[in-house]
């Protein structure tokens, strides 16, 4: 079973970029059909898929955000890193890294990341 954890600033400017790093242990991202998410919850709100990277290293993107939302992966430390370019205070979220196979998912902890200046 794998595990993720989410790393990153707990606060970020406006207009700057946030990236946030998911480090997975127990299975190398590379592993055959699982891809790799990124989720966020702000508050008062319900979970929104923000997009995804599969173990081949293609990508998905949720519309709203594909304009300012890329992930990237280091396959030789095993983590995936989100990027949000021109932040406002509406991307404070709780951010969740999720691992996908099949039907099976685990989560990290999640990061609260706060936009304000």
């Amino acid at each position: 079973q794998e595990s993720l954890q989410e790393s990153g600033p707990g606060l970020v400017t406006p207009s700057q970029t946030l990236s946030l790093t998911c480090t997975v242990s127990g299975v190398p991202i590379t592993t055959k059909d699982y891809y790799w998410s990124w989720i966020r919850q702000p508050p008062g709100k319900g979970l929104e898929w923000m997009g995804a990277i599969t173990y081949s290293g293609d990508r998905n993107y949720h519309p709203s955000l594909k304009s300012r939302a890329s992930i990237s992966r280091d396959t030789t430390k095993n983590q995936f890193t989100l990027h949000v370019t021109s932040v406002t205070p509406e991307d404070t979220a709780v951010y969740y890294c999720a691992s996908n196979l099949g039907w099976a998912t685990a989560w990290g902890q999640g990061t609260q990341v706060t936009v304000s200046s």
